[in-house]
């Protein structure tokens, strides 16, 4: 894997140049210190990864040049994460994490519990592109807007399976259906889901409700295991 990679929002093809923002010239000239004629591997989310070459560097900009593609895309499981925003730092963490373990799309929720009342969706994208662009994924996963739970649970596509990470069931089993189509997972907040929330969902037919093992997690280890638990049982790991 190339030491610098970089994500360009642009379908790169062979052959092409590509003139960057002052934003990505000053993370490879003043950060990653690379000059005209240093390579790197650049990757869209569409198409794979490709080597490319600085053809000019400046403060504000600068131009590469793509050459051959080196990996194809390699797609993630078809696996949302729905989780419950809670504290800046730790969100951020969450949305890092998802992406590096691989799913995509990422999906903050409103739940009767949850103390986070806003999300800036611009940052968390770029913190899905940065994990992306470190742990030598060809995706980016898509990071929704903040909607109230109910309300995604009413425009649930009936295919997709949900598996409920339910802090009620500590020390219960984490019994997973044998079914390889496309799957989301959900973890709560910081308080837990409610108990209408959670009867809600014990009856949606499309939910599978799970342990944890038998001690009630933070959030954000609890979308690590979560995760983890879901790729190892159904993914790609």
């Amino acid at each position: 894997m190339a030491k610098v990679r970089l994500y360009l929002e642009e379908p790169l093809g062979e052959g092409q140049s590509v003139s960057l923002t002052r934003e990505q010239a000053h993370y490879l000239f003043g950060v990653m210190r690379l000059a005209p004629g240093d390579g790197l591997a650049v990757f869209d989310g569409a198409s794979g990864e490709y080597a490319a070459t600085v053809k000019e560097a400046g403060k504000r900009g600068g131009v590469l040049h793509i050459a051959e593609r080196t990996a194809p895309l390699a797609l993630p499981p078809d696996l949302w994460l729905l989780f419950a925003p809670i504290k800046k730092e730790r969100t951020d963490f969450i949305v890092e994490k998802a992406a590096e373990m691989g799913v995509r799309r990422v999906l903050p929720v409103a739940t009767d519990f949850t103390n986070a009342g806003r999300v800036n969706r611009a940052r968390l994208q770029a913190h899905a592109v940065e994990a992306a662009e470190q742990c030598g994924g060809t995706f980016v996963p898509e990071v929704g807007e903040l909607r109230p739970l109910g309300r995604v649970l009413d425009d649930w596509p009936r295919e997709r399976r949900l598996m409920f990470c339910d802090e009620a069931l500590a020390g219960g089993p984490a019994d997973l259906p044998e079914n390889r189509g496309p799957w989301a997972v959900l973890v709560g907040p910081e308080g837990g889901f409610s108990e209408a929330e959670r009867a809600r969902l014990h009856a949606a037919p499309f939910a599978h409700c799970v342990s944890l093992g038998p001690r009630i997690l933070r959030a954000d280890t609890a979308a690590v295991a979560a995760l983890t638990l879901w790729q190892t049982r159904l993914g790609d790991w």
